[in-house]
């Protein structure tokens, strides 16, 4: 009996051992999986919570626990509201994240060692007229018809997690839906529709004769091999030939850009080349927030760059609500951060439709909506010039009968804008749907295309 005990003792203090290993092996250095957990927790309940102004508590559960990695079901959230910070750990100790807001310019992640830049004060936006009829105002006169209402009462066709859905025809706002605990006053995350944006900022810096589009040399460090040859239209086309894994749900090029990186671009921008400049089609939004950084040094100091997009487009759009959040290098993260209401989403919709002019001012350079939209042709049909796509998600083959000039902007999780030109047509439709669900929104663009014929 004695030796057992003694056996016993040998063995709990070897599990002892083992079990503090394993805690100071997650505390001092834990896995890229954890820090990319955490940092995504603090992100995403950080912007929901001082963008959005949704419960943190809320966000934590049903936009970072319920749909995601099992991994995010054990991380906690700590929001210090008087710091505007949010901080998040796995279990309550390991691998600590923080994500910290600034008036006007969001929430950057930061990762740990890193700081964050500076931003400059941002002016307050100018409020729409609430009594103004939609797009120059906020009023809006739905349509009566039941017909239509069915349409958007129908959650087979507007999916699983639809927070926001917008229909605009003829340029006016005839129908809107809500989630529970959404409303037309919520910014929402357009996740990849950003990328859309940022291709509209670069067309009017295009116009404005500071960048382009077949400007190569495009970083220092690319002089020294092949890459200098890469041209700024490359880039909008997807066809840089850069490497970027692009795949979510794990530690990959994308997940380590967006959640372990201070400096964004700079990540992006070491990447070698993997394929042929022009002939290969490969989706990356490193490559768009290498766009971010061009665009942005294009001028001659931060704070001009700081206000541009609101000048340049949210201004003149009349979309308020939204903040585009830069890196915690300074660098808007143009692939992916953008916020604004549902509304205003329409908004840049609708000035794609009018071939980027905005109630008679041309916001875009006169041709550029129109060449956004021509064909990449390392896509096969499925993108276009400038940072949207041609076809809906799963592909063209799900376009279905929807008419030949319909374009879309895309984001994860089911975020979506589809404009249809010849049905004078933009429905904008966001929330939190996994891919794995395959929602296809065509479906509905396709009932509301056949309901105004």
């Amino acid at each position: 009996m004695r030796l057992l005990g003694i056996l016993l003792k040998a063995l709990l203090a070897l599990v002892v051992v083992v079990v503090a290993g394993i805690a100071g092996w997650l505390y001092f250095s834990p896995p890229a999986l954890i820090r990319v957990g955490t940092a995504y927790s603090a992100k995403i309940v950080c912007s929901s919570h001082f963008v959005s102004g949704r419960p943190a508590d809320a966000v934590l559960a049903l936009d970072v626990q319920a749909p995601g990695h099992w991994l995010l079901k054990y991380i906690s959230v700590d929001v210090n509201q008087g710091e505007g910070s949010v901080s998040a750990r796995l279990l309550g100790a390991f691998g600590e994240s923080r994500a910290i807001y600034r008036e006007g310019a969001g929430c950057s992640s930061v990762p740990a060692g890193a700081e964050a830049s500076a931003v400059p004060a941002f002016a307050t936006p100018r409020q729409n007229d609430a009594n103004a009829l939609w797009p120059v105002g906020d009023g809006v006169q739905p349509s009566q018809d039941p017909a239509l209402a069915a349409i958007l009462d129908d959650s087979a066709l507007t999916g699983d997690g639809m927070r926001a859905v917008v229909v605009v025809q003829n340029g006016r706002i005839v129908g809107e839906r809500y989630g529970d605990g959404f409303s037309a006053g919520t910014p929402l995350l357009g996740w990849s529709m950003t990328k859309t944006v940022t291709a509209a900022i670069i067309g009017t810096l295009v116009e404005e004769g500071r960048l382009s589009l077949e400007q190569d040399g495009l970083f220092e460090e690319w002089t020294v091999d092949e890459r200098a040859e890469i041209t700024l239209a490359d880039l909008m086309a997807m066809s840089s030939g850069l490497e970027f894994n692009e795949d979510y749900g794990d530690v990959t090029d994308v997940t380590r850009m967006l959640y372990l990186q201070a400096d964004m671009a700079t990540f992006a921008a070491d990447k070698p080349l993997a394929g042929a400049r022009g002939e290969v089609f490969n989706y990356s939004s490193g490559t768009s927030v290498l766009l971010s950084r061009i665009w942005q040094n294009a001028f001659d100091n931060a704070e001009a760059a700081y206000a541009y997009p609101r000048e340049a487009i949210f201004g003149p759009l009349g979309m308020s609500s939204a903040v585009l959040e830069p890196d915690a290098s300074g660098t808007f993260v143009g692939s992916s951060y953008l916020y604004a209401t549902a509304r205003d989403w329409a908004r840049f919709g609708q000035m794609l439709l009018d071939g980027g002019a905005w109630q008679g001012r041309q916001v875009l350079p006169e041709g550029f909506a129109e060449w956004m939209r021509e064909e990449a042709p390392a896509s096969e049909g499925q993108y276009g010039r400038g940072q949207l796509w041609l076809a809906g998600p799963g592909g063209l083959e799900e376009n279905g009968t929807l008419p030949a000039d319909t374009f879309w902007l895309r984001g994860h999780d089911g975020q979506t804008i589809a404009v249809v030109p010849s049905s004078n047509l933009v429905v904008v439709r966001l929330g939190l749907t996994p891919s794995r669900l395959a929602y296809r929104p065509q479906r509905m663009v396709e009932a509301l295309v056949g309901h105004f014929e």
